[in-house]
């Protein structure tokens, strides 16, 4: 009796065992283990960002030397293609003021390349079943003044709003508030609904590039999550791609921001003080490093933060091409050649501090540069994209139908 009934539970563990191993479960297992980060990750990260000077690429040098004395770049760059750093480079002043020269761990505030970590923010709350991409803002804010806008046209800058920045900004000096006191996503909100401006244009009218789109999917990531912005961040973005010299800083947060590079506009003698309009968060307020960027690109690709199905959704062009090649898709700008060609990227502008940041998809390449003064420099990089054998990622480089160039700039 004793042994028809232990062969009876052992038949049953079996069949439950197996039940529990259906291709389906099996590929869900693996999806959600490729999320988890483990010992291993932090010994193949620090390989991957291994850089030896003396082998760095001489043409790359040359070029970034001349970009500097010739245009003024000031900043970090780095280029890295197949999983190796081909050449990184500190160049300049952290602070003129104080003469504090930049490092190559030094943390950039990265403007609108905050756009790409909002989206794919986003994206994990769809994929986890907290938020639609159909969701109307108004599910999260109902006292949010304005009909039909989605978490889509959010994302694909086809909302129609205004632009919160310079209608923030008129408030504050007509009624001259505290001009160094941040003010939170949430506050933004609820003037927003409190004097109800008027829209730029209607909503899925036409792409109108502005901070107001990102700003409120930051809101509702906080909204949904019950998280700041930056604890949602650290605890789900940057901490699972080990990112440990990245985070979100808000004025609401901090009276200073502790990083040690300082925004310079057009000239030295403009250093751009932090005030109120650095508290709201999702447009921008993320502050990283060119190693940790190199980073985000590793974890981006090998679905640690989102499935391959959320990122070709991301990655789809969602308006009508500039020039025939240039698009914006879900927090991210790309642009799309023959034969499948995709390049991702985000710039950035904000402060006295201007970027890009470039993803060559196909070619496994990463252009990155961080400047801290805001002089033009980086409309001059067509010879390095050529000489690594990508698009020139400059609207105005080529013609075509489609949107105006210039219309959709940061």
């Amino acid at each position: 009796m004793k042994f028809h009934l232990l062969t009876l539970i052992l038949s049953i563990t079996i069949l439950s065992c197996s039940s529990c191993s259906t291709p389906e479960e099996k590929a869900k297992k693996a999806e959600a283990d490729k999320k988890v980060r483990v010992a291993a990750d932090d010994k193949a990260d620090s390989l991957l960002l291994l850089y030896n000077p003396a082998k760095g690429d001489k043409w790359i040098a040359d070029f970034v030397q001349n970009l500097h004395k010739k245009y003024g770049f000031n900043g970090n760059m780095l280029v890295a293609k197949d999983g190796k750093i081909l050449y990184e480079k500190a160049i300049g002043w952290a602070d003129y003021l104080h003469r504090d020269s930049l490092k190559i761990n030094s943390e950039f505030e990265l403007a609108s390349i905050t756009k790409t970590f909002t989206g794919v923010a986003i994206m994990q709350l769809v994929e986890a079943g907290k938020l639609k991409l159909t969701d109307d803002v108004k599910k999260f804010y109902p006292n949010f003044p304005y009909d039909g806008i989605t978490v889509e046209l959010l994302l694909s800058h086809r909302s129609g709003m205004m632009n919160y920045v310079y209608f923030i900004d008129d408030i504050w000096r007509k009624e001259k508030r505290n001009m160094k006191k941040g003010v939170s996503n949430q506050e933004v909100m609820e003037i927003i609904a409190e004097k109800k401006p008027n829209p730029y244009t209607k909503p899925n009218n036409r792409f109108h590039y502005n901070n107001s789109n990102f700003m409120v999917l930051g809101a509702i990531v906080e909204k949904i999550t019950g998280k700041r912005f930056s604890q949602y961040m650290m605890e789900y973005v940057f901490k699972p791609a080990g990112m440990k010299h990245t985070h979100v800083y808000s004025t609401t947060e901090y009276e200073k921001i502790p990083v040690d590079v300082v925004g310079h506009d057009r000239t030295w003698r403009y250093s751009v003080a932090q005030n109120f309009l650095d508290g709201p968060v999702g447009d921008k307020g993320i502050y990283s490093t060119l190693h940790d960027l190199v980073l985000y690109d590793k974890y981006l690709k090998n679905g640690r933060l989102l499935t391959q199905k959320s990122l070709d959704s991301a990655f789809k062009g969602r308006n009508k091409p500039v020039n025939g090649h240039f698009n914006y898709g879900y927090g991210w700008r790309m642009f799309d050649g023959s034969k499948g060609q995709k390049v991702v990227y985000h710039t950035g502008w904000w402060h006295g501090f201007r970027h890009i940041y470039v993803r060559d998809v196909q070619k496994d390449i990463v252009v990155i540069f961080l400047g801290n003064l805001t002089n033009g420099s980086l409309m001059h990089l067509d010879e390095l994209y050529k000489y690594l054998k990508m698009p020139v990622i400059r609207k105005g480089a080529y013609s075509g139908a489609g949107s105006l160039p210039g219309s959709d700039e940061d």
